[in-house]
């Protein structure tokens, strides 16, 4: 995807600020828009005051501030991606599990990997691309165009391609019996048309139900893929092993159980490292009685 002219901008206005200070400047920002946006303050405090009772408020304020000095790096990070050389991984970034996806993509049926806003989830994308992991990662569509543009150049410059979500079903089954990858965000809210409802620390989160749907149509692997930030500011990136699927013969069963199992898999991970999740996002908007009445 050829770069726009906005994007250009964006891109050589912030690169030319060095890391260090660039970090600096962005976590002030994140954090004054912690402390001037009420809306997503709030639904951050009572996100992690629900996934976490038996922490007290003096913890959970602190861990809200973290997460937002944590969005802040990451934001500042992103303007770095182009700068890496192809064929290697960035500095300071370790990677595990390279023979889980090459053991599910020697089955010839493709593989399905799962992953939510956890670390740098950018530079996870960025950094398979460098080492020759090409894949079709399902997106939606931004609103703003100039913050389209700019999403979609980082994420397919590498090699990537985005399959906009949305009617994308057919396009997906054909990739995945062509042995091809696919990447999926399930950390995000959905409909309750487009999804199951699963237990996400403790409550029912509609959870899309296209992974499962997926799988148990073509027979493509089930891998998770996630990535944090150590204590000395190193990333790890990590693919899990396959996750065995779930046949039953009853579709509406296997599709919940297997997306309750992978949702349980990322949770696992938010867990270790709470404060690199996007709390603020409204996970448990979509209600089940919603869905009562379909």
């Amino acid at each position: 995807m050829n770069m726009s002219r906005s994007t250009r901008f964006i891109l050589l206005s912030f690169r030319v600020i060095p890391l260090g200070a660039r970090k600096k400047f962005f976590r002030a920002l994140f954090l004054l828009f912690y402390h001037f946006s009420a809306r997503h303050r709030l639904i951050t405090l009572l996100n992690l005051l629900r996934a976490f009772p038996e922490k007290g408020t003096g913890e959970i304020g602190t861990l809200a501030r973290n997460v937002f000095r944590h969005m802040g790096t990451v934001a500042a990070e992103f303007f770095e991606i182009p700068a890496y050389r192809r064929g290697e991984l960035p500095p300071g970034v370790a990677f595990t599990g390279r023979e889980h996806y090459d053991n599910a993509m020697a089955k010839g049926k493709g593989c399905i990997f799962f992953t939510g806003h956890l670390g740098n989830w950018e530079l996870m994308a960025a950094s398979m691309g460098f080492i020759g992991i090409y894949g079709n990662i399902v997106y939606r569509r931004l609103d703003n165009p100039v913050l389209e543009n700019v999403v979609l150049w980082f994420r397919t410059f590498t090699g990537h391609r985005m399959v906009p979500k949305g009617g994308a079903s057919k396009a997906l089954i054909s990739l995945l019996r062509g042995n091809q990858m696919v990447a999926v965000l399930m950390d995000q809210n959905v409909a309750w048309r487009e999804g199951v409802f699963v237990d996400f620390f403790g409550r029912p989160a509609a959870t899309t139900r296209g992974i499962a749907a997926f799988a148990l149509e073509t027979g493509a692997a089930v891998l998770p893929i996630v990535n944090f930030r150590l204590e000395d500011r190193t990333y790890r990136i990590v693919m899990g092993e396959e996750i065995p699927l779930i046949r039953t013969g009853n579709r509406e069963r296997d599709i919940l159980e297997n997306t309750q199992a992978y949702s349980a898999v990322l949770e696992h991970y938010i867990r270790r490292y709470p404060d690199q999740w996007f709390w603020p996002h409204q996970r448990w908007k979509t209600k089940p009685y919603e869905a009562m009445g379909k």
